[in-house]
């Protein structure tokens, strides 16, 4: 579990090196929804943790707040650009033994993890979250729990008419797809963008 002080500042840092040195600071997972992570993870207490897009690596410390002792979190980043940064982070909030950063597309990794994941966290290309749902499911054990991000998408998913671009229709068409699995169950929370926490209730 990392602690409260040491997260804090690797938190803080985290923030201010994302505004310094990418252009897509908007895409940090703070606020409220960082501390929902947090929360989520002192909550659960996972043994093992996936995340599916680590961006600059804010989301993954909070996550590491109610790691298990031991525990591990293999985190997916396609942009490797981005990897000193990410490693910084790491480091400062003490997460080096506990963290494997994975460099590439989340479709063909996933398939090479042999694990079991406590809690997944989707929050990578949005157009292929079914297929990243479908392709984490199974190493999910019953009452694990899988969370996605931006499933409100700024409210478009919500209009009468939604907009036809690949991005909405892939979490329109996401978010019917675990409304209508009935291996979970699952509540949309309107936290920032939204969050759908799904919990495996079943195998198959």
């Amino acid at each position: 579990m990392n602690s409260p002080d040491n997260l804090k500042n690797a938190l803080e840092w985290v923030e201010r090196q994302t505004y310094l040195r990418t252009k897509q600071y908007r895409m940090l997972s703070c606020g409220d929804q960082g501390e929902l992570l947090q929360a989520f993870s002192l909550m659960i207490r996972p043994h093992r943790i996936l995340e599916l897009g680590t961006f600059t690596g804010y989301s993954t410390l909070c996550l590491s707040r109610g790691l298990d002792e031991g525990g591990i979190i293999d985190t997916i980043e396609i942009y490797d650009e981005l990897q000193d940064l990410i490693e910084e982070g790491f480091e400062k909030g003490g997460l080096t033994d506990s963290v494997r950063l994975h460099l590439g597309d989340a479709k063909e990794i996933i398939p090479t993890l042999n694990e079991t994941y406590d809690l997944v966290y989707i929050d990578a290309n949005k157009r292929e979250y079914s297929r990243y749902y479908d392709l984490v499911f199974d190493k999910v054990p019953v009452g694990g729990y899988i969370l996605a991000d931006n499933v409100l998408w700024s409210g478009k998913v919500l209009l009468e008419t939604p907009p036809s671009d690949a991005q909405t229709q892939s979490i329109i068409a996401f978010n019917k797809k675990i409304r209508e699995d009935d291996r979970v169950e699952n509540v949309i929370l309107p936290i920032r963008d939204g969050i759908n926490v799904i919990y495996k209730t079943s195998m198959s």
